[in-house]
Formats: structure tokens, sequence, C-alpha cells
């Protein structure tokens, strides 16, 4: 078979964006397209996710481009909190909801929390809005008993797609133990409340991600133009799919996600260290083993700090005037997760509260790159993760970024990925072909550790100032930070 008649077609769902990716053989894109996603309002009045929009696209890419008959496997990876219930004749039995969507309505969330399965038992701490999925199930149960009535099966997001493309139906491990509070990772089951409601009775059969679901069935094949050959595999979760590629190469590392989200997940790491108060977390592994996972919305706290800076401006003398001037960011700048949520952003100089605009454009961008290595730093700290860390995502491209982490951490722990290809397309290509041995991927490259006077002084400080925010958050940081030579 010619490289060019052996394609892989990857669906990558984001939030906010989808992306639709060829491979070739080696693993190699040769063809690309992508759309904004956009909620829609279902039919029974809540914000939903707009899976026929995504799939009417998903349709016209397809049968527009001369390689979809090449394609020989598919996969796809979605984000998490997401889930869709299959009613009769291949009809959905209600329109999934975005996780987005909360009614407000304190008292049936006051008795999904009476009723859900305790933090020791799912490692899933309680969420806002919709991403606990659990919550999203129990909320449509209990409002619309029409409309749950007609529920034939229920499937994770990934899975759905899936089955869009096969019409075989499963289940996966990333994407039940995603901060559902439905799985409980320890037990490999489902939580007493899913079994008590009667929804893991609707839940497909469990299959690993990697494994072949079945070939496209004919409808689609006729309307994509994809061949009735091509294997349609089971999928995952997306930042798991991106966890995957670290797994597969048999590297015992924790991988530093990066984008609107900064995700810290450290396979090895004793579980017993999650705060549920902090944003932190159990991932379940396409594997089934437990990740550690904290994380804090980097991305969206980058471009808050830079103010209408350009993040490429941050540089070493930038930072050096920060230091020198004492200058801080305290959390924090998004509106939503981190382990200091609901705590007002703060920029000071020497202990004096100032406005971000009175820095330079240079110093902002600086300012945002410091701030961000130091949570990162901190929540490894938090979190005892394994070393070394991989960075993967757009903060790999940060240099000040990674300077700061390399100078933070122990010499030669810090690791910036290489490969050209997004690191949850990478993942999803690669479950498409788990069990082929002979795969080789870009490794990832180290980062020179940088000298930065005043920096150990600076982050010591930082700690304090975070210890005044939090008395008992970030005193055992404080503590081994003051250790350091």
């Amino acid at each position: 078979m010619a490289a060019d008649d052996d394609l892989t077609l990857v669906l990558d769902i984001g939030k906010s964006h989808a992306k639709l990716l060829m491979f070739d053989a080696a693993g190699a894109v040769v063809e690309q397209h992508g759309r904004s996603n956009r909620s829609v309002t279902a039919s029974l009045g809540y914000t939903a996710l707009g899976v026929s929009e995504l799939a009417q696209w998903m349709t016209e890419v397809l049968a527009g481009s001369r390689l979809t008959p090449h394609c020989t496997h598919a996969i796809a990876s979605t984000h998490g909190a997401a889930f869709v219930a299959l009613g009769d004749d291949d009809h959905l039995a209600w329109d999934p909801i975005d996780y987005e969507f909360d009614d407000g309505n304190a008292v049936l969330r006051n008795a999904y929390r009476s009723e859900r399965d305790d933090f020791a038992a799912t490692l899933a701490p309680d969420l806002p809005a919709g991403l606990n999925a659990a919550r999203q199930l129990h909320w449509m149960q209990h409002n619309h008993p029409d409309a749950w009535a007609r529920t034939r099966g229920l499937l994770p997001y990934p899975q759905y797609w899936g089955w869009w493309l096969s019409g075989v139906a499963a289940s996966e491990l990333s994407s039940l133990g995603c901060h559902t509070q439905l799985w409980r990772p320890r037990e490999q089951r489902f939580s007493d409340i899913a079994t008590r409601h009667g929804w893991a009775d609707r839940f497909a059969p469990m299959a690993p991600a990697w494994q072949v679901l079945a070939p496209v069935r004919g409808k689609r094949s006729r309307a994509t133009g994809l061949p009735a050959s091509c294997l349609v595999h089971v999928g995952a979760h997306d930042s798991n799919a991106c966890l995957a590629r670290m797994l597969h190469g048999g590297e015992r590392v924790t991988l530093v996600s990066t984008g609107t989200w900064i995700v810290v997940m450290a396979p090895g790491a004793n579980a017993s260290v999650l705060d549920p108060q902090r944003d932190m977390l159990a991932n379940v592994s396409v594997r089934g083993e437990l990740v550690p996972t904290a994380r804090f919305m980097g991305g969206r706290e980058l471009e808050a700090l830079c103010a209408g800076a350009s993040p490429a401006l941050a540089s070493a003398a930038g930072l050096a005037e920060l230091l020198r001037d004492d200058v801080h960011a305290l959390p924090c700048f998004a509106p939503q997760g981190g382990p200091f949520a609901g705590s007002a952003g703060a920029v000071l100089r020497r202990g004096t509260p100032i406005d971000a605009n009175a820095l330079s454009p240079v110093q902002r961008a600086s300012l945002a790159a410091l701030y961000c290595a130091q949570l990162t730093a901190h929540l490894l700290d938090r979190l005892d993760a394994p070393l070394p860390v991989v960075i993967e995502g757009p903060f790999a491209e940060n240099d000040i970024y990674l300077q700061v982490l390399s100078a933070l951490l122990p010499p030669g722990s810090v690791q910036v990925s290489t490969d050209p290809v997004e690191g949850t397309a990478r993942g999803s290509w690669l479950l498409s072909h788990w069990d082929r041995s002979a795969v080789v991927l870009p490794g990832p490259k180290p980062i020179a550790r940088s000298v930065l006077p005043g920096l150990h002084q600076h982050h010591r400080r930082w700690l304090d100032l975070l210890q005044q925010l939090d008395p008992n958050h970030a005193a055992a940081a404080i503590k081994r930070e003051s250790a350091r030579p």
C-alpha cells in the first residue's frame, strides 16, 4: 500500500474550536481544516452543544476532499464533561448539554451534592455549572423526565463521534474518568450515584481508546466519501490523548499541557496530595491509571496580565527589571479554575498595589510569563510531580516562561516538545496506531538552565505573599523553597 493510500482521519473537537486532520502513514499532517464551535439552544430551552452543525461541517469537508477515499483509520478526541444520549432509530434522545450551562437551581444542585459520591471515591471535586457531568444527567432526569425516558443509551462525547461514523457504541475510561463524578477510578467502576439512578446501565460497553469499533457504516460512507473499509477507533478525552503520546513511549514524565488552561498531569504522583478545594483531581489515563492533575487558566491569565501587549514581547531585560523593582503578580486573573479561584488578582510593586498598565508592554508580557511559570512550579510542587516535566502547547514557545520554570526546578528537569503537531491530535493519531511498535516520534528537547539573578529571592517573597492570601496553602512550598541554596 502506498503511503498516500494509508491516511488516518483525526477529529479533534475542542470546546471553542474543531479540527479535522488527515495524517499520512509516517504521522505527517497532509490536510487540515478547522472551524469555530458555538453553542445552540436546545428545543428544551437549555444551552447545548452544536453536534448537528459539526456533523454537517464534517460531512461537507470530507465529501469535498480528494484525500477522503484514502483514509484507512479514523478516530476522535474531544473536550471532557460532555455526553450524548441516544434514543430510537439513530436519533438523539435530547441535545447534549453544554457544560457551561447552569440554570441556577440551588435546590436541585444541593440535592445532587447530598447524593453524589464523596471526593475520596471519585477523586473529582465539585466544579461549577456542568463540569461534573453527573450533574448534567441528574438535572436532565429531574427536569425533563419525558426526555430522559427516551434515553436508550449514553455515550461520552468522543465515543459519540465514533458511533456517528461506525454505528457501534462504546464507552471509554479517560472520558468517564474526566472529573465526571460518574466513575470510581480506584475500583474501576461506576460511582454509586450513577448506579442508583440507573445511569450506569444506560452507558455503552467499555472499550479501550485504541480498539477498532467497526468500519465506517454505509450511510456515512456514502455521505462523506470515506471508504467502507475505513476502520473507526474508540477515541479518547483530549488531554488524555495528549498524555497517551508520553505513555506509549514508556516515559515516566509529568506533562504540562498548555493553552487556555495549563494542565499539569503527573502519572506516578501520589493521589493522597489532591485537594478538592484547589482544583486538584485525578484523571484516568487511556490505560486506566490514576493521573493526579492540577490546573489553572494559564492562557486567560497570561492574556489578562499582558493587557493588550503581545506575549512575544517578554524578554530577559523585562524580567530583570521586574526582579529589580520587586514586582509581583498575585492570583488570579481568570474567572474560574485553579488553586486560588475566587481571589482577585493584583500586581504589586515593592508591596504596593499598582495598575498593570503602569508597566511597559515589555514588562507586562514578562510579568505574565513570570507569573504563569511561578504558578506552574507551585502546582508541580503541590503534586510532588515526578521529574522531568515536558511542556507542550503554546507556552512551549514562550522563552521567558521556560527560563523561569527551568530555574525554579532542579537542573535538567524541564523539557519542551519538539513535535510540530499539537499534542491532542498527535496523541489521537498515535492511539489509532497503538499496537505498531515501529512508530517513532520526535522526542522532547531539554531546556538549558538560565542564570536569573534575584529570581529565587523574588520567588520566596511571592510564596510569602501567597501565604498571606491563604495561610495554609503555600506553607509547605515556602519551606521547600527556603531550603534551596
